[in-house]
């Protein structure tokens, strides 16, 4: 089964395009998604991210996503702590379904794929790209965040010039919806007849 691996910055519209995928009934694997799972009250993680960050990263008994994502990205040791501890944890999850699957492909929507130099880790990469100031706007509509803490979650991630250079195959999310289902539409058809050189 081809492993295409789906990454892009922040705001880039990785989400609403591995939805086009899974609409065509693509097996997906949301790196974000089991992170969310693996921090639900109940795990230890949540306890072991309590521990060390303390109880005013929590709201209402859940850990509060803006609040933790405004610390870690002030300090890049907390952020490489909180790293360390989950990643293992996701790629060991990821690998387990991919093994569950039967299909031609399956989608694995990683952000920090490059980052964290798990590019082996898939077949093929698949790149959603937008402009920079596109990225922002969707930032600051999406999570709320200030120009500075925007900032930093940018200068943390690959720029957007070594991604597309890292990428097999890449989306324009610029805008419209409608723009957007040809390229998943042509995608699609490559990836189940695997139409490519390996």
């Amino acid at each position: 089964m081809l492993k295409v691996g789906l990454t892009g910055g922040i705001g880039c519209g990785k989400t609403t395009v591995a939805n086009l995928f899974a609409e065509k009934g693509v097996p997906v694997i949301d790196a974000d998604q089991i992170s969310r799972q693996l921090v639900e009250p109940d795990r230890p993680v949540f306890w072991a991210i309590v521990r060390h960050f303390g109880e005013d990263v929590l709201l209402d008994g859940q850990l509060n996503r803006r609040i933790l994502k405004e610390r870690i990205f002030l300090r890049p040791d907390e952020r490489e702590w909180l790293e360390n501890l989950l990643h293992p944890l996701i790629y060991q999850e990821i690998q387990g379904q991919v093994a569950s699957f039967s299909a031609p492909y399956c989608l694995l929507v990683v952000p920090l794929l490059l980052e964290t130099g798990r590019r082996d880790l898939v077949d093929r990469l698949l790149v959603v790209d937008c402009p920079p100031e596109v990225q922002r706007q969707r930032i600051g509509i999406r999570d709320g965040l200030d120009d500075k803490t925007i900032n930093l979650i940018l200068a943390a991630q690959l720029s957007r010039e070594q991604r597309l250079a890292a990428a097999d195959d890449v989306v324009e999310n610029f805008d419209e919806l409608a723009a957007l289902r040809p390229q998943i539409d042509r995608l699609h058809c490559r990836y189940s007849g695997q139409g490519f050189s390996p």
